[in-house]
């Protein structure tokens, strides 16, 4: 018993308590409003059924004494006080509805700013790659996106039980006047067990709806994959829509089948049970007032009030369309949101600390070095980094290459400070990096990840968001793109640089991935010509083949030299021009040198890229057993 007392408490109590302690959120004029709006709207019914009573019940007596009598009078003055209780309700309904849209948009607006808050709260990115933390989110973010059962819509249910309550009270209020109390309870218990059944109903929904995730993540994509344009070519070529049909149907046909069947034993075996409870109550007080009425012990009016009240009572234990689905979905929403600011709050001790305030401008002057770092990521028992020892030397280009997981991609985010080291130290001109503030060590790093994002904006804004700090100067951008090879193509665009890169907007032009990864290039370019001091460059030719990154590398060796520049490639060949090869494994550097000595130890740098060499002279794909690393996903870590 007590188990399920405290299940019912954390799925039916707690949820609406909280949702209640929202409602500040709107402001409490708006809410009192609403509220006293919702209250009306209850009690006009109930004035509606006396006024409807009496007028039936001064009926017969007005038409024995014809028009112009008192009894005339006394009908008509029912009819109008019925009439203002009609009308009331009739106005009163898209006035609360009104009212209501401010409430939601309200406390949604409030959920949205909390949501961005506290993705944007992190000074590294690990919070947003923990799988717990991003089901949170997802769950969260999903209603706000869609605007289907949302925080504010749990707000204004809430708020519309008001007023079936209300109503409820008062027409056990007359049924208990003009019957009796017990009559008047007996109603209310088998209202009451009806509004259990459909409120336990919901709960399961609540309850099933999360595990059923992963079903309707794939049921979504495949309907992405058939409506969007993007997708519509190799559709049609490769002949895949009756097979996008067929997976999005069977998705669709398991969430459904999961549904059904818990269904089943809630709104059939339970609904029998407690159908058959309401028809030996609802029949026996009905049978009661009209029993009653028959010995005459009561009067005509006093029976149209006790059945209209009765009936009404009994109906008030259905599903209430405007508030239950509103209210329990919409929690789902909210507390999803309070689970993931927990989740974020609880991961603040694992984040990048924030807090040092020393300036890194101009640094390095001499060099950054990785004295023993490690590091795992959270939830993952295996090192990616493993007491590595780095020492990247200011104004030199070096090169770090390495097999799938070696720790590539890993270093770098350490190096960006998105992630702390687990142990170990990474040390600026011989200061522990941690003393500087994170944006000033920022600033002195331009980054192109291989990942990196295609703004929908100009073709300017995507280059200057490198320093974004920087008042935007078309020239700079210009020399930029001209550096980086893609001057002459954004020139061609419709607006040249001012042109919108995506073609969802009038105007618009979408790039080619070489193309963008031109443009990602000229960003860090822009970020060195601000005043950035470190470049990174994480795979940034990986759309190119293996001739044009190789003719890449040769240009930009030039571009970028005196500049601390640091390439990640899994292209032996690509990188043989770098001042340094640093060769990675299992998380350490396993060998230090240029591209003519490392060839000479015949070591694993020599090795790998014989091998590299022999499968691209033979015509095979020189990746396919040295791709790239996994990015992180589904509990894998990019190493």
């Amino acid at each position: 018993m007590r188990a399920r007392w405290d299940s019912y408490w954390a799925d039916a109590i707690e949820p609406r308590i909280f949702v209640v302690g929202q409602l500040k959120i709107a402001g409490r004029g708006l809410v009192a409003s609403l509220s006293l709006l919702n209250i009306a709207l209850g009690v006009l019914p109930v004035g509606f059924i006396l006024a409807t009573s009496v007028l039936i019940g001064r009926a017969p007596a007005a038409v024995q004494h014809g028009l112009g009598s008192a009894q005339w009078g006394a009908l008509v003055s029912a009819f109008v006080l019925a009439s203002i209780a009609f009308l009331g309700q009739q106005l009163l309904v898209p006035v609360t509805a009104s009212l209501g849209e401010f409430v939601k948009h309200r406390v949604d607006g409030h959920f949205r700013d909390r949501l961005i808050e506290l993705s944007l709260r992190t000074t590294g990115i690990g919070a947003l790659e923990d799988q717990a933390n991003l089901q949170s989110l997802r769950d969260a973010s999903e209603q706000l996106e869609s605007g289907f059962r949302t925080p504010g819509d749990a707000a204004i249910g809430t708020l519309a039980y008001l007023a079936r309550y209300t109503q409820l009270v008062g027409y056990l209020v007359l049924l208990g006047l003009v019957s009796s109390w017990w009559a008047a309870l007996t109603v209310f218990a088998g209202t009451m067990c009806f509004r259990y059944a459909h409120r336990g109903g919901l709960r399961m929904w609540t309850r099933i709806w999360p595990t059923l995730n992963p079903h309707r993540r794939e049921q979504q994509y495949f309907l992405d994959v058939g409506l969007l344009a993007p997708t519509a070519k190799e559709l049609r070529v490769f002949g895949l829509i009756d097979w996008v049909v067929d997976r999005y149907r069977a998705s669709a046909i398991h969430v459904l089948d999961v549904l059904w069947a818990a269904r089943r034993p809630m709104f059939f075996r339970r609904f029998l049970w407690f159908a058959s409870f309401g028809v030996v109550i609802y029949g026996g007080i009905l049978a009661l007032l009209v029993r009653s009425a028959a010995q005459g012990h009561l009067t005509l009016t006093n029976v149209a009030i006790g059945l209209q009240a009765a009936i009404g009572a009994i109906v008030l234990g259905d599903y209430y369309h405007e508030a239950d689905d509103r209210a329990q979905f919409g929690m789902l929403a909210a507390r999803a949101l309070d689970d993931f600011d927990t989740l974020v709050t609880a991961y603040a001790d694992r984040d990048v600390s924030a807090t040092a305030t020393g300036d890194a401008v101009g640094l390095p002057v001499h060099g950054i070095h990785f004295s023993d770092v490690s590091f795992s990521y959270a939830g993952s028992g295996r090192p990616v980094l493993d007491r590595l020892n780095l020492t990247l030397r200011a104004g030199e280009c070096t090169a770090i290459v390495g097999l799938n997981g070696a720790g590539k991609t890993t270093l770098v985010k350490l190096l960006a400070r998105l992630y702390e080291p687990t142990d170990g130290v990474i040390q600026v001109d011989g200061r522990d990096v941690r003393e500087f503030a994170v944006d000033s060590w920022r600033r002195q790093i331009g980054v192109i990840f291989q990942d990196f994002n295609r703004y929908e904006f100009s073709a300017a804004d995507n280059i200057a968001f490198g320093a974004i700090e920087r008042p935007l100067d078309d020239a700079v951008v210009r020399t930029a793109a001209a550096r980086a090879g893609i001057a002459d193509t954004l020139d061609a665009l419709p607006h040249g640089l001012q042109t919108i890169l995506s073609r969802s907007y009038d105007d618009g032009a979408e790039l080619s991935g070489g193309q963008w990864q031109r443009v990602a290039i000229a960003r860090a370019l822009y970020a060195v010509d601000a005043g950035a001091r470190v470049l990174v460059l994480d795979e940034p030719t990986a759309a190119l083949d293996v001739r044009a990154e190789a003719a890449f590398f040769d240009e930009f060796a030039e571009l970028t030299r005196g500049v601390t520049t640091v390439l990640i490639s899994h292209r032996f060949s690509s990188v043989r021009h770098a001042d340094r090869i640093v060769v990675v494994e299992h998380g350490r550097v396993i060998e230090d040198g240029t591209h003519e000595s490392l060839l000479a130890e015949r070591g694993r740098y020599a090795d790998l890229f014989n091998l590299q060499a022999e499968r691209f002279l033979a015509g095979l794909d020189a990746e396919a057993e040295l791709g790239d690393e996994p990015s992180f996903s589904n509990g894998g870590f990019a190493g």
